[in-house]
């Protein structure tokens, strides 16, 4: 891997199974002698975090949800992200703006094209990785789409915690999540890796590992 920092992203739906995965993850790069930041949104920031807790359980409506989340974001963006990748970090981030499409867009039924002119406002004008131009839209280098059917992932969750206003949703909500994601997937095949989240746990690592080797992140396997 070059020195430039690398961003990657997990996403899918709650009850994926993706978070579960960012231990080895995290190990895997510092075993190639990579400096880690592992983050999440919303969040990632002190003020991101405070947002996160309104998010999750105040209700609003879509475009203040959408408000806010792009207003964490913007914040996670100047204060972590970007200053990681400045300084060629990996960046491990626990979903990003495809969530935003797929939560606020396909499962609130809210206006792409307002989430794309938020998506411009809060992830251009900074350049933060060496050769990227400030107007150039920051978006992840490889995003790993853990995809699994809305119906078992209801099943995992059942009892696990008690659920945010996100994850009481009924399936038909997080039917449609996962919709956005496979469009999010179609539209930017380049930098999407779909991982079948169904399978049993370690069989899913292994399909993570043996995609981030065929991207060339990373020369093999090291746990």
């Amino acid at each position: 891997m070059s020195d430039n920092g690398l961003f990657l992203t997990l996403e899918g739906i709650d009850g994926a199974g993706k978070s579960s995965h960012l231990d080895a993850l995290e190990a895997l790069f510092q075993a190639q002698g990579r400096t880690v930041v592992r983050t999440r949104e919303p969040g990632g920031t002190a003020l991101a975090e405070t947002l996160r807790g309104l998010i999750l359980e105040q209700p609003m409506d879509p475009l203040t949800e959408s408000l806010l989340v792009f207003a964490a974001r913007r914040d996670h963006v100047v204060q972590v992200i970007e200053p990681a990748l400045a300084r060629g970090d990996v960046v491990l981030c626990d979903r990003f703006t495809d969530a935003t499409f797929a939560y606020q867009g396909a499962g609130r039924g809210f206006d792409d094209a307002v989430l794309s002119t938020l998506e411009q406002w809060v992830q251009a004008g900074r350049a933060g990785r060496a050769g990227r131009p400030a107007s150039q839209l920051l978006q992840p280098d490889v995003t790993l789409w853990f995809d699994l059917a809305p119906e078992i992932a209801a099943q995992r969750l059942a009892g696990a915690r008690v659920p945010d206003k996100f994850e009481a949703q009924p399936v038909e909500f997080f039917r449609r999540v996962a919709q956005g994601y496979a469009d999010r997937a179609s539209a930017d095949a380049r930098r999407f890796v779909r991982i079948d989240a169904s399978q049993a746990r370690d069989q899913v690592w292994q399909q993570v590992e043996a995609a981030l080797v065929a991207r060339g992140v990373f020369a093999g396997a090291a746990r």
